[in-house]
């Protein structure tokens, strides 16, 4: 077959399906529909031209489409990873978690169930073996994300309801064809694995292809950085990342190439807005639109082509059969729907879904081009009995068939009929006063226009009165104040707002104020804000924002990594990250603070705004505190990250004055070229975060503690020999009460608190704590909490007696302190009174014990 012909009959399915998108609109149908049955005209026809007798002018081109010039592998090599990757791409994945467990009875459960529900049923009237009939059933198990996903859009689903097919079609698929490959090797004789062993190759497939999919995606989102700047690179390394993630699974791992490739595109899902410029990432996703519709279109076409080759011996009998697919398969689905979910939402195992939702969900199960795919592979197959082949062939198209010309072109009437497609009352009243608000501003905005251009009053009142009059009956009919709880309006103002402080942060992003990884961990964090506000509302928001403000393990297992090894740079890094995170955080939060009176209140009430500007504003408070607490301890670093900041901004306001010189007209693109070329110099240096210093050299922070200022250089060293260096963060459980005492701690830098009782005792820089429990030899008697960051210096027990005996001064030191704190612990002292009472706070000198030994038994 010669190339030109396959390219003018691809060239001519492309201007059958761009053709079909107006056509499928005036008839109200998904394309997907039309393009089935446009795909079985085509193979009808070509059959006709191509066995005519009447003439062989077209045998030619009509040979093209009768005898295709690719099989099933083909088909699914080059087009599904395409289309489950861009799929991937569009969805909300964060949202779709919270329905995994919906999603995973869906794509495994009701593929296992409906396998066998339909095998054994065909198995008593197909006359073929059971594992044939099995087959049959897994082929015909899996829904289409071609097809599912297009109709379920088209038609305007409910979000979550097309989140949750979503979901299942692109999972099932790999359920679906790793049965399929199990079976296919029993029915030819080539697998001879039993039940147990088939149950694990299939978890072992699954649980590959997670891993293969996450190692794949993170090591694309890293190739992004160099490239991110160009835009057609970029695009080329995404396309490249699908077809290479399948063919490693499959070809070489051995394990899911629809999972890996699944989980690949969560991933870039996720870290891609964070890792590309939003128009990178804009242009991105346009570009996959296009390349998923050429890819749906012609998988549809060409796989529906096909059609009449694998029916053309159906008799009245398969007709039967087929009808005993549709109900096992409907029995089987409703099965998983009606009866498995309610048990998992009894065991609270995941959100509950209406019984119109699992109504739609029944009635939505299209099977498409990934069905008849396997069905031709099964017909390929020269190790399998022509009547199997036929039996496979006939049922499996015709259910096909019957999926989209009856569930396709009936889920739209019965999404109406069940009134999925009315707005919750919530959203509803929203709506009504989003539109009153936009109404409102366009009349504003048309007499502006007018009296800018000297047109009528007249004119520019006949064309603003409708929009006046329209935003008066949205607002009346507006029942939001009188209908909808605070607390869900509260709610729904939380979710705008960590959305709007995602836009805010990726224009950070695009003005190249932020760094990458800033972007990236800000990104994260207002999703599980959003994620968080949607489950428990007020609550569960202020507690993800207490969490944002704390350490993460990452950074306590550097902290470790620098008390008992002295690797300080890891800690450093995030410590320095923390503080750009927290800049960037605070300005957010400024931006949202001011949008609140001019956006969310108009739309929720000012009780509402008023409400979340309390939230933000202490959120904004307690940003504010975690960035004055590295301030405090490295003023120097603080002022050169915020200069960075501004020099950064700076940057990007002289870049926009030389792109608007260019655009006016003012100066050529040589001369723009030469002044942007001197603007990316500077912006590469202003990149360049300074390194932090720790400040952690032991004979450095010795040498600070008043204690030992005047001791010579090399009694200092000696001194910082015995000594580890520890940095504490606020907070930081320094010591625990009833704990042994292992060490005592010089405070170098920083401030903590002990507590003991009710009474609160702050020690600061030059202090000494945790040293009594060591004298006596007994449990720590009190708490000591980190006010701040710390530089700590701490002797071991073994050191600290060392350190008493050879040194008189120390000791003398030591000596003076035990004894003030006798003194503040004296009985006879609290009897006077001058003691502090509950919940005052004790002078620094009183600590840990009231029973210490006196300052003689230094000396023993």
């Amino acid at each position: 077959m010669e190339a030109p012909l396959i390219l003018a009959a691809i060239a001519g399915l492309l201007v059958v399906v761009s053709l079909i998108q107006p056509l499928a609109a005036r008839l109200g149908l998904a394309p997907s529909v039309l393009l089935a049955v446009v795909g079985v005209g085509i193979g009808i026809l070509a059959a006709q031209l191509l066995f005519t007798t009447r003439t062989d002018a077209f045998n030619e081109i009509a040979s093209v489409f009768v005898y295709l010039p690719v099989d099933s592998q083909t088909i699914l090599y080059v087009f599904l990873p395409l289309l489950l990757f861009q799929t991937t791409l569009t969805l909300d994945v964060r949202r779709m978690a919270e329905d995994a467990g919906v999603v995973f009875v869906l794509a495994v459960v009701a593929v296992l169930i409906a396998t066998a529900v339909i095998g054994l049923a065909l198995f008593p009237f197909a006359g073929v073996s059971l594992i044939a009939c099995l087959l049959l059933g897994a082929i015909v198990a899996t829904t289409d994300p071609v097809a599912v996903v297009a109709i379920f859009r088209d038609i305007g689903a409910p979000a979550r309801l097309g989140r949750l097919v979503e979901g299942e079609s692109l999972l099932n698929d790999a359920a679906a064809i790793a049965i399929f490959v199990v079976l296919l090797g029993q029915l030819t004789g080539t697998e001879e694995r039993g039940s147990l062993m088939a149950v694990y190759s299939f978890l072992e497939s699954f649980a590959g292809g997670i891993l293969l999919g996450y190692v794949g995606g993170q090591v694309m989102v890293r190739l992004f950085a160099p490239v991110r700047e160009f835009r057609l690179a970029l695009v080329t390394l995404s396309v490249a990342l699908p077809y290479l993630v399948y063919i490693i699974a499959e070809q070489l791992a051995g394990v899911s190439g629809v999972i890996a490739v699944v989980v690949a595109g969560m991933v870039i899902n996720l870290s891609g807005p964070s890792r590309i410029t939003p128009d990178g990432w804009n242009y991105l996703l346009d570009i996959w639109e296009q390349i998923a519709f050429w890819a749906s279109s012609l998988i549809f076409v060409i796989a529906a082509i096909s059609v009449p080759r694998l029916m053309v011996d159906m008799t009245w009998y398969d007709l039967a059969l087929v009808g005993v697919v549709v109900v096992a398969a409907l029995a089987a689905r409703a099965a998983v729907l009606f009866g498995f979910l309610p048990l998992l939402n009894f065991m609270r195992v995941n959100q509950s879904v209406s019984t119109p939702y699992k109504t739609v969900i029944l009635w939505g199960g299209m099977r498409g081009a990934v069905t008849l795919t396997l069905a031709l592979g099964v017909t390929e197959h020269d190790m399998i009995a022509p009547d199997i082949k036929s039996f496979v062939a006939v049922c499996a198209t015709g259910f096909v068939l019957f999926t989209l010309l009856v569930y396709g072109t009936t889920l739209k009437p019965l999404i109406r009929l069940l009134k999925l497609d009315k707005l919750s009352p919530i959203d509803a009243a929203l709506r009504n006063q989003v539109l009153a608000l936009a109404l409102e501003d366009v009349r504003e905005g048309v007499t502006d226009t007018a009296g800018a251009y000297q047109l009528s009053p007249a004119v520019a009142a006949h064309v603003a009165t409708p929009y006046h009059l329209r935003a008066e009956t949205a607002a009346q009919a507006n029942a939001l104040a009188e209908g909808i709880q605070d607390r869900d309006r509260i709610t729904l103002g939380l979710v705008a707002l960590a959305n709007r402080e995602r836009e805010l942060i990726l224009r950070h992003f695009r003005e190249r104020t932020a760094s990458v990884r800033t972007v990236q961990t800000l990104i994260a964090q207002t999703g599980r804000l959003a994620d968080r506000a949607r489950a428990g509302g007020r609550f569960e928001y202020n507690r993800a924002a207490r969490q944002i403000l704390g350490f993460p393990l990452s950074f306590r297992i550097a902290q470790n990594l620098q008390r008992w090894f002295k690797q300080e740079r890891w800690l450093a890094g995030l410590l320095a990250d923390r503080y750009e995170t927290l800049l960037l955080s605070r300005i957010v939060l400024d931006e949202l603070i001011r949008f609140i009176p001019q956006k969310m209140s108009p739309l929720l009430g000012d009780r509402v705004g008023e409400i979340l500007a309390e939230i933000l504003n202490q959120r904004r408070d307690g940003t504010e505190l975690a960035l004055k607490a590295v301030r405090l301890q490295y003023p120097d670093y603080a002022d050169k990250l915020e200069q960075r900041f501004l020099r950064k901004a700076a940057l990007r306001l002289e870049e926009n004055a030389y792109r608007s010189l260019l655009q006016q007209n003012l100066i050529g693109a040589e001369l723009h070229s030469d002044l942007q070329k001197a603007v990316s110099e500077s912006r590469t240096d202003a990149d360049r975060r300074p390194r932090l210093d720790l400040g952690l050299r032991t004979e450095t922070l010795v040498s600070q503690l008043p204690l030992f200022a005047d001791l010579p250089g090399d009694r200092i060293k000696a001194i910082a020999h015995l000594m580890r260096p520890r940095f504490a963060v606020p907070g930081e459980m320094l010591i625990r009460k009833g704990e042994r005492g292992d060490a005592a701690y010089f405070i170098s830098s920083g401030a903590v608190e002990v507590r003991t009782g009710d009474m609160r005792v702050t020690l600061g820089r030059g202090d000494v704590f945790g040293e009594i429990a060591l004298l006596k030899g007994t449990l720590r008697t009190a708490d000591v909490i980190a006010l701040g960051y710390c530089h700590l210096l701490v002797l071991s027990t073994h050191d600290f007696m060392q350190l008493l005996q050879k040194d008189e001064h120390i000791r003398d030191h030591i000596d003076a302190v035990v004894q003030a704190r006798l003194d503040m612990n004296d009985p006879a002292r609290h009897q006077t009174g001058s003691a502090p009472s509950a919940g005052q706070t004790a002078p620094k000198e009183q600590v840990e014990d009231k029973q210490v030994p006196p300052p003689a038994a230094l000396r023993r």
